[in-house]
């Protein structure tokens, strides 16, 4: 095919018409150095896992419109004549959310995101008032299934996701720093490296009389927007103080002792000369292939080049109609070997490792509870399990997630409810965040955000910010952490950062140098439940959020089931209890002790109410304190971890696994022991160590059933689910 052309209305009205060419794959050559000087981005893969990766190559330059954010400012700025042929259209989209202010001269349009006000459950979570509301209004105009290239692309920074999940800032900002860039490009170029195909695509519009009365259009009008400032180097900071990073680490070791962490991500910056950034992505590219590379002139003097080894969220298939959404996370890390002898000796300790399996059990077992609050119950899938990626310096583990997002949810809920990943950031993540946010020396800014494309066909593509240089006036700066557990070895932690940092500060360096001269792996659903019906049709589930990073995936096993579920966060007026008047109050798991979350004041208004509850965790913990047992806190904190769970007595957990024993996943450092418990029956402990722990408790006469380990992880899956499936009937 030499060339063709279509063209297609959009929701909003707008008349695209795209003309398609073949093109020389040396174009992308040539754009990679144009957008060293003029707005732009170019994003390619160079990995080849099949189901996962395939490799690509696109880019572009000069685009028509940007929309960037600060906080929560909007702006939609028009970069050349085409793109003040739009903005009406994005004037109407931002009219939505409020009256936007329009600067004529300037070419721009901003508007002021409102504050959320009224309550949200956790089920609403993504669609609280944010800068992502000003997008998917923006989105919408332009929406058509026509298109598997047009969209916006570009970088969403880490702050973003205050608006999501609002976190007391302590470190300082510049009110100026953006928080958002993404382009609207009308000239693409698409290289398939597997069919070996190479396109342009360039798009006109027209926009509808109502946004321009006398009608306008693109046609004729020049692609070029001014050149950005060139890259001037400025001094290179110095590089982080031995042992820095290594007393952050004993820091979060203390908090893992008191269960407000299981694991958490801080990171540090280094830094390297960075003279030509176009340059730098290329030899990076070349150096160390990943699944995620790109160079992105943002404008304003900023670049972001990267070789992101993890993808964020993936969105695919017709919105609406069951989309695909996918995630693989990676913790896990080792050096590459010598030779393939080496990396096989390397792998081998990499997967004998009970930490780092550990660090990625953690890892997932929150990326299928930001799944659950939006896709369909039971669509939630490991379809890959401590799967072997290979980098040119390191060896990670991968899994790889799936679901199938729920019909009144689209993309960009998706990826808000991942914001941000819990490789970047610990678990429980808003705790880990808070950690992150105290003991960090600076904003973060793109570092553990994302880049990538919102395609207007409803489809999303991102990949985590990470191996990134964040260049300004010559400078590159490169943030890198490491997954912090309990078990962690300060000095360890520390040289792994460093040695993540190694494949792009190399890079740099050599540049600066020349310069101057499947198996799937899922849960397994309860077996024999025959054609009976639901065991929760019919009932209602108030769901109890104590800023757990699990508690959607209890909310799915609960959905699962056909019961109706509300998710609150702790706090509430518990006049709530009789506006929703729950058949069953479930209390999640959380960091830290039920003191933080006043879980006293709940659970006498339960009392009060007669309601039945099942506890998880902390929920298991606060019920003990409240009825007057004790609670100690482990020598050792148990995160992550399989334990070999003994079934003693009651209804919950009765005939489950072999011989009254199962393996399930334990996530506390508060405990207790059976002759602490009063007004329970203790029906299941864990034993071999220096004391009995309980992990269930029962009171049948109350209605109330607690257990202490995690019934949603994967590691519990031979018997999770049932467990849930056993609370909603024995409340019937």
């Amino acid at each position: 095919m030499d060339a063709s052309s279509t063209s297609y209305r959009t929701a909003g009205g707008i008349t695209v018409r795209r003309h398609t060419t073949s093109c020389d794959p040396a174009a992308l050559t040539e754009l990679v150095a144009a957008v060293e000087h003029r707005r732009g981005g170019v994003l390619s893969s160079g990995m080849e896992y099949p189901g996962r990766y395939s490799r690509w190559h696109l880019g572009y330059v000069d685009p028509c419109l940007e929309v960037a954010a600060r906080g929560r400012r909007v702006t939609a700025t028009a970069l050349n004549a085409r793109g003040r042929v739009l903005l009406p259209v994005i004037v109407r989209a931002l009219n939505e959310h409020a009256p936007a202010a329009v600067d004529d001269d300037r070419g721009t349009a901003e508007v002021e995101i409102p504050e959320p006000s009224g309550f949200f459950t956790e089920e609403q979570r993504s669609r609280r008032p944010s800068v992502f509301s000003a997008l998917r209004s923006i989105v919408a105009v332009f929406s058509a299934d026509d298109d598997p290239h047009l969209g916006l692309y570009g970088a969403f920074g880490y702050d973003l996701a205050f608006q999501f999940e609002p976190i007391e800032r302590v470190l300082e900002r510049d009110p100026e720093d953006r928080d958002l860039v993404l382009h609207l490009p009308d000239t693409v170029i698409v290289r398939d490296r597997k069919r070996e195909t190479c396109f342009r695509y360039t798009y006109d519009f027209t926009v509808p009389a109502a946004d321009a009365p006398q009608g306008a259009s693109t046609d004729g009008l020049p692609r070029v927007t001014e050149e950005t400032p060139a890259v001037v180097t400025a001094a290179v900071p110095p590089q982080p103080e031995p042992g820095s990073y290594a007393r952050i680490v004993a820091k979060a070791k203390e908090k893992f002792v008191r269960g407000d962490l299981f694991e958490v991500v801080p990171g540090h910056r280094t830094y390297g000369v960075c003279e030509s950034p176009a340059r730098f992505y290329e030899h990076l590219r070349e150096r160390n292939p990943a699944p995620y590379e790109f160079f992105f002139n943002l404008g304003e003097g900023e670049y972001l080049v990267g070789a992101s080894p993890e993808m964020f969220v993936r969105v695919t298939g017709e919105p609406g109609q069951g989309q695909r959404v996918e995630t693989c996370p990676i913790s896990g890390t080792i050096k590459r070997g010598a030779d393939a002898l080496g990396d096989a000796e390397n792998i081998r300790e990499l997967l004998s490792s009970a930490k780092e399996e550990s660090e990625l059990t953690m890892c997932t077992d929150v990326d299928r509870n930001d799944k659950s609050r939006v896709c369909e119950p039971g669509s939630v899938r490991v379809i890959g399990r401590r799967q072997i990626e290979m980098y040119s310096r390191l060896i990670h583990t991968v899994d790889h997630i799936e679901g199938t997002l729920r019909p009144e949810f689209d993309a960009l809920d998706a990826f808000l409810t991942h914001m941000w990943a819990v490789t970047v950031t610990g678990a429980p993540k808003t705790w880990a965040m808070r950690f992150i946010e105290q003991h960090e020396t600076t904003p973060r800014r793109w570092y553990g955000g994302a880049v990538g494309v919102i395609g207007f066909d409803g489809s999303m593509n991102t990949g985590l910010t990470l191996r990134t240089a964040h260049i300004t006036d010559g400078v590159a700066t490169v943030r890198v952490g490491a997954t912090l557990l309990y078990d962690s070895d300060p000095d360890a932690e520390e040289r792994e950062t460093f040695l993540k940092a190694r494949a792009l500060l190399e890079t740099l360096a050599l540049d600066d140098a020349r310069n101057g001269a499947g198996t799937a792996v899922g849960d397994t659903a309860a077996a024999g439940r025959g054609a009976a019906a639901p065991a929760g049709a019919g009932m209602t589930v108030l769901l109890v959020d104590h800023e757990d990073s699990f508690v959607n995936t209890l909310a799915d096993y609960v959905r699962r089931h056909g019961a109706e579920v509300t998710t609150v966060r702790h706090g509430f007026d518990p006049a709530l209890l009789d506006e929703l008047a729950p058949d069953l109050v479930v209390l999640s798991p959380g960091p830290g002790l039920p003191e933080d979350f006043d879980t006293d004041r709940l659970l006498d208004a339960l009392d009060r109410r007669g309601l039945p509850v099942l506890g998880v965790c902390l929920g298991l913990q606060a019920m003990v304190e409240h009825a007057g047992g004790e609670l100690r806190t482990l020598k050792e904190p148990v995160h992550g971890k399989p334990g070999r769970v003994r079934v003693t007595g009651g209804d919950l957990l009765a005939g489950l696994g072999e011989n009254g024993e199962f393996t399930a996943a334990r996530y506390h450092s508060t405990y207790t022991t059976p002759d602490q418990v009063k007004g329970y029956d203790v029906t299941a402990v864990v034993e071999g160590g220096p004391e009995t722990v309980v992990m269930a408790i029962e009171n049948r006469s109350a209605r109330r059933w607690a257990v202490q380990f995690h019934p949603e992880s994967i590691l519990t899956a031979a018997v999770g689910e049932e467990i849930v499936e056993r609370a909603l009937r024995m409340v019937r």
